[in-house]
């Protein structure tokens, strides 16, 4: 690093769509930011949704936005609750009219057999965890070992690619989500082949292909740094953080740390420092100076901390860390030195929603988005958690649409007054 105070900051994925458009996961730039946007801070199945629209099948994956519609993936057929014939799987991807919740067109792709079996932990987020991703003129997906495939607007398949149809020993299936940068779709295949891969934009083929050992528990989106000019793909995963060339994929410099494995939260930036979450059996965060060559561990990390998320990537804003974590508490850090702030429960034993509202797992899957000052926070089965984004804790709202008993594991898409939420069943417009 030329300075300990060097500029990071995320680039954006594509000239080619609006500012406005939610086009990845966590927003256009994978920040969770909503910029300029104001969203009811209050909603329940009577007030403040501008329509809804059944889905075909349940999902993990969000929404995202390119101009007038709205695509999400879904998954049917097995494991979904209507039976138990895994030859009968299929993805889905669906396009809504973001006026008014019409389906445009849904497009089933079947799945390549034999599929990972619907049990143990797959069961947490199904077969279609992995967020779209839009230059403004195709839409991506990851299907896992259905492979990588790219449609039109309209709905006309483009190409489709296989990433390969292997599994990790767990079985727990893909999640992360794909990227775009320089006209390649960057995608984290660790359970499919064992590689993070990119694709050119245009055709599906292989650009490069970097085989890596420790993808196995590595569950988190990469995301693009520039680094004053220099952008890297960074990647977290057990022990090591990762920053490679996006466009040969090679090795530019990486470090270690002390998580050892399921690191899902993706890795954030901002304010001259890299943060990593995660971790299993241990459980922790860590900062980082980014750049340089090589081994970097010695000069860049800035602190660790016990504190952290499992599944939800935080929010990093005006100097602090916000994260509602798998465990129910709402935690702030201070981004420069880790000091905890603040550490409170937001859902006691039967959350909000009572003990009508059960549900497995951890209560939390979904990452929070912070629109115009506060922190949006949904929760599986115990509704949306609306906190102040400020360095005192304060719970504004938690908003329950009682009619709807299905998880909500996705990360909310925002744009303008509207605030897309999925659940298993259903894609809501939060908004007047």
């Amino acid at each position: 690093m030329k300075s300990c105070f060097a500029i990071v900051s995320f680039i954006a994925l594509s000239a080619l769509h609006s500012n406005a458009d939610w086009t990845r996961l966590r927003g256009p730039n994978g920040s969770g930011i909503a910029e300029g946007a104001q969203v009811s801070t209050t909603w329940n199945d009577k007030e403040h949704i501008a329509w809804k629209a059944e889905l075909p099948g349940p999902g993990s994956s969000s929404p995202i936005i390119v101009g007038e519609k709205i695509f999400i993936t879904c998954y049917s057929g097995y494991g979904d609750g209507k039976g138990g014939d895994m030859a009968k799987l299929q993805r889905h991807l669906v396009c809504v009219n973001k006026a008014n919740g019409a389906i445009l067109w849904d497009k089933a792709v079947a799945a390549v057999q034999p599929e990972d079996a619907y049990e143990g932990f797959i069961t947490e987020h199904g077969y279609a965890s992995s967020t779209p991703v839009s230059d403004g003129k195709s839409v991506y997906v990851f299907y896992g070992k259905t492979g990588a495939l790219a449609f039109d607007l309209d709905g006309k398949q483009l190409w489709q690619t296989s990433l390969g149809t292997g599994s990790n020993d767990r079985r727990w299936g893909s999640g992360a989500s794909p990227i775009l940068s320089g006209g390649h779709v960057i995608i984290s295949a660790f359970d499919e082949c064992g590689a993070l891969v990119a694709l050119d934009s245009q055709t599906g083929a292989v650009a490069w292909k970097q085989e890596v050992k420790g993808l196995g528990l590595a569950y988190n989106t990469p995301i693009i740094l520039d680094l004053n000019g220099t952008q890297d793909i960074l990647l977290a995963v057990p022990n090591e953080l990762w920053a490679m060339n996006p466009t040969t994929g090679k090795l530019r410099w990486f470090l270690t740390h002390d998580l050892p494995g399921n690191v899902s939260p993706g890795v954030l930036v901002g304010d001259g420092l890299c943060y990593i979450f995660g971790g299993f059996p241990k459980l922790g965060a860590v900062a980082f100076k980014p750049g340089g060559k090589g081994d970097i561990t010695s000069t860049s990390i800035a602190w660790t901390s016990n504190d952290s998320s499992y599944v939800p990537t935080p929010i990093l804003h005006e100097g602090h860390i916000y994260v509602v974590n798998d465990g129910g508490f709402a935690l702030c850090l201070d981004a420069k030195t880790g000091a905890q702030i603040y550490r409170e429960r937001v859902m006691q034993s039967g959350g909000a929603g009572g003990s009508r509202r059960g549900g497995g797992g951890k209560p939390f899957y979904a990452s929070p988005v912070l629109v115009d000052g506060k922190i949006y926070a949904p929760s599986r089965t115990n509704g949306t958690f609306v906190i102040a984004a400020k360095p005192k804790y304060e719970l504004l709202a938690t908003n329950v649409i009682a009619s709807d008993k299905s998880q909500f594991n996705a990360t909310p898409a925002v744009e303008g007054k509207r605030l897309y939420l999925r659940s298993d069943k259903v894609l809501y417009a939060i908004g007047d």
